[in-house]
């Protein structure tokens, strides 16, 4: 099985930081996907959030174009864990291709040399196979609220969840009783047979602690649109 590495550094607020740490320098041979432009659709309103789920599409050919085909392991890596590379970890398990990691600890913990510049990418054919069961809609969170053996997870710093500070969305506060589980952190302990979703700010840090519940052996299901869309639809919020 061909090994592909790609790059999936970010920062929010500066679309432009991804690429320009990947031309410094990255794992050699490693291609890159762009958590802004490909890995998200552009946002529309309130609807879908900051980081609306790409277009099917459009994610196959960036994938494609990106050496991700069939027999392909995919190692993804960002910056500390900081979404990108998780991001990609959910969307190529959403699209049907599950052969893929993550670098853990992102490429700080890479021991290996790097390479400046751009790189010579194989392209692959990716397949579509998607599936449905592991996302999961605002309505849908909001029918199942207080029902037992329904979770909602809270990715977001403290801070946030509590409502104390909102730098980001118009709204403070998180969905009511949802736990906080920051995704910088282990997750606490959850029921593996409890339905449990997960969400952050807008969908891409809380694959964080989506990857992160799965190591524990606990299936969650993302919430794609997250607290920028929740919170832009005036939808019930809770605070402290």
């Amino acid at each position: 099985m061909r090994v592909q590495f790609v790059d999936c550094r970010w920062q929010l607020g500066h679309p432009e930081v991804g690429r320009e740490l990947y031309l410094a320098g990255h794992v050699p041979g490693a291609s890159f996907l762009d958590v802004e432009s490909e890995l998200s659709a552009p946002p529309g309103g309130a609807e879908g959030g900051r980081h609306p789920l790409p277009d099917s599409e459009e994610f196959r050919r960036a994938a494609g174009a990106a050496g991700i085909g069939d027999g392909v392991l995919v190692v993804a890596y960002d910056q500390g864990m900081n979404g990108g590379a998780a991001r990609l970890w959910w969307l190529l398990r959403h699209f049907g291709h599950d052969e893929v990691a993550v670098l853990r600890g992102g490429l700080d913990d890479w021991l290996g040399p790097l390479r400046a510049g751009e790189e010579h990418i194989e392209p692959a054919e990716f397949s579509l196979r998607p599936r449905e069961d592991d996302l999961i809609s605002a309505e849908e969170i909001e029918e199942r609220l207080g029902k037992p053996g329904f979770v909602v997870v809270d990715a977001r710093v403290p801070e946030r969840y509590s409502g104390e500070v909102e730098p980001i969305d118009p709204v403070a506060g998180h969905i009511p009783g949802a736990v906080n589980m920051p995704y910088t952190e282990e997750p606490g302990t959850v029921d593996p047979d409890a339905e449990v979703a997960v969400y952050c700010g807008s969908g891409v840090t809380a694959a964080v602690t989506v990857l992160a519940l799965e190591r524990a052996g606990v299936e969650a299901k993302l919430y794609p649109g997250s607290w920028s869309e929740w919170s832009s639809r005036g939808l019930e919020v809770e605070r402290g």
